[in-house]
C-alpha cells in the first residue's frame, strides 16, 4: 500500500514538473526569449511520458513559428516551420479538447506555418535554392490538405505551391517529383494560375512520358495538352519525332497526312514528309527497298513541290528535289552503261536507259541551279547551308561530266573548290 502511495506521489510530482517546464517555455516566449524557449520546449518533449501531452506539443507550434519569424535564429533553424508542422500534427493527435487551444487562437498557428512556408520557398526559388525550395512547398501543400481534412478550411488545393513545388524539383533534378506536381495541375484542367499560363506545364508532362518512354500515358497526356492547346504545333512535333525514331512508318506517314492538312501553309511540313518517304523508300538496310519504292518516292516528289509551291526560295527544299531526280539519272545512267556484245534488242534497251538518265540529269538541273541562286550570292553561310551548297554542286559537276561539257564542269567546280573560302 505504502508503495503504491509513494508511485502515485511521484506521477504527481512529475505532473507538476512537466506543467512547471511547459509554463517555462511559455513565458520565455512571451519575454521574446526564444533561443531559451525553444531549449525548453525541447527538454521537455524529450521526456517520453510528454510525448503525448497535447498542450507540449500546441506550445512547441507556437515557440517554432516565431523561432523560424526570426531572422537570425532563422538561419540556424531553417527547418523550423517545417518542424512546426510536425508539432501541429502531434498536438492534434493527442488533444482531447477538440483543438480548443488552436480556436482559442483562431487558428493562427497554422496559417503562420503556411504562409511562411510559402514565403520561404519563393525566397529560395530567387536565390536558385531549388532543393530547399521543393521541401518548402511540398510541406505547404501538406498543411493545406492537413486543414482541408481537419475542416479547418474549405481550401483543397494550393495550385501556386503545386507549381512551385514541381518547378522546384525540376530544376533540382527531381524530375520523377516534378511530375506529380505538374500532373495535379493537367489532370485539374488548369491552365493559367494568377495570370502565369500553364502551356509549358502540359508540354513537360507528354515530353516526360514520350522520353519514360511509356506510349500509353504519352498519348494520353500529348491528347490533353493538344485539347487545351490545339494551335501548338509542339505536340504533333512531339508525336512526329517519337514515330521517326520507333514507331511504324505508316503510322508516322498518316500523321504527316494529317499534320499537313491541318497545316496546309507550312512548308516546312511538306518537306519534311517528301524527305521522310523518299529516306524510306530508299532504304536498303532489310536487303532490298521496299516493295513500294516508286510510289513513295513519287509521293516524296509531290509533298517537295507543295513545300516549294508554298516558299519557293526554300534552298534544302529544292535540293532534294534535284537530289532525287540526279539519283534517277545514275540509276538509269549505269543500267545504260555498255556490258560487251550484246544484241541489238539488249542495245536498244541500253540506249533507252542513257535517254532516260539524261532526262533525269536535266529534270534536275534547275533545282540544283536554285540551291546556287538562293545561297550562292551569299556571304557568311552556316555548315548546313554550305554542305546543301556543295552537294548541289558535285551534282552538277557529275551531270555536266556526264554531258561532257567542260566549260560547265570548270564551272562548276570552281564554284564547288571557293565554298569554303567565300561562304566562311
Amino acid at each position: 500500500m505504502k508503495r503504491m502511495l509513494f508511485s502515485l506521489l511521484m506521477a504527481v510530482i512529475c505532473s507538476g514538473l512537466s506543467a512547471q517546464s511547459i509554463d517555462k517555455a511559455k513565458e520565455l516566449l512571451k519575454a521574446n526569449k526564444l533561443a531559451e524557449a525553444k531549449d525548453e520546449i525541447d527538454k521537455v518533449l524529450l521526456v517520453e511520458k510528454n510525448q503525448k501531452n497535447a498542450e507540449a506539443w500546441y506550445e512547441k507550434v507556437k515557440i517554432y513559428n516565431a523561432v523560424a519569424a526570426n531572422e537570425q535564429l532563422k538561419a540556424q533553424y531553417p527547418d523550423a516551420y517545417i518542424q512546426s508542422f510536425e508539432a501541429l500534427k502531434n498536438y492534434v493527435q493527442y488533444d482531447d479538447k477538440k483543438g480548443i487551444l488552436l480556436t482559442m487562437d483562431q487558428y493562427k498557428p497554422i496559417n503562420e506555418i503556411y504562409i511562411g512556408l510559402v514565403n520561404d520557398g519563393s525566397a529560395n526559388v530567387k536565390a536558385l535554392k531549388y532543393n530547399d525550395a521543393f521541401t518548402d512547398f511540398k510541406t505547404a501543400i501538406a498543411a493545406v490538405s492537413f486543414m482541408n481534412k481537419q475542416g479547418w478550411t474549405k481550401q483543397n488545393m494550393d495550385t501556386i505551391s503545386t507549381y512551385y513545388a514541381g518547378y522546384s524539383a525540376e530544376n533540382s533534378k527531381q524530375r520523377d517529383d516534378a511530375l506529380i506536381y505538374y500532373k495535379i495541375i493537367i489532370d485539374s484542367g488548369i491552365t493559367n494560375i494568377h495570370g502565369y499560363d500553364m502551356a509549358e506545364i502540359y508540354k513537360w508532362v507528354a515530353d516526360y512520358y514520350w522520353r519514360k518512354p511509356n506510349r500509353e500515358m504519352a498519348l494520353k497526356y500529348t491528347a490533353i495538352g493538344k485539347a487545351k492547346y490545339p494551335h501548338d504545333i509542339f505536340y504533333d512535333e512531339l508525336e512526329l519525332d517519337n514515330l521517326r525514331k520507333s514507331g511504324p512508318k505508316d503510322s508516322l506517314f498518316a500523321l504527316y497526312e494529317r499534320i499537313t492538312v491541318d497545316h496546309p501553309d507550312s512548308a516546312s511540313y511538306f518537306f519534311d514528309y517528301g524527305l521522310e518517304l523518299y529516306q524510306y523508300a530508299t532504304d536498303t538496310s532489310t536487303g532490298k527497298r521496299p516493295a513500294n519504292s516508286a510510289d513513295l518516292i513519287s509521293k516524296a516528289k509531290q509533298e517537295l513541290l507543295a513545300s516549294l509551291k508554298l516558299n519557293p526560295n526554300f534552298p534544302q527544299a529544292s535540293l532534294m528535289l534535284g537530289t532525287i531526280y540526279y539519283n534517277e539519272g545514275v540509276e538509269f545512267q549505269v543500267l545504260g552503261k555498255p556490258k560487251g556484245n550484246t544484241n541489238a534488242e539488249e542495245l536498244k534497251k541500253r540506249q533507252d536507259y542513257r535517254a532516260q538518265s539524261a532526262k533525269k540529269f536535266d529534270d534536275a538541273i534547275p533545282y540544283l541551279e536554285k540551291v546556287d541562286q538562293l545561297l550562292g550570292g551569299k556571304a557568311k553561310l552556316r555548315k548546313a547551308d554550305k554542305d546543301a551548297l556543295k552537294d548541289a554542286y558535285d551534282s552538277l559537276i557529275n551531270i555536266y561530266e556526264s554531258k561532257k561539257d567542260k566549260a560547265k564542269i570548270d564551272f562548276w567546280t570552281d564554284k564547288y573548290n571557293s565554298v569554303e573560302r567565300v561562304h566562311s
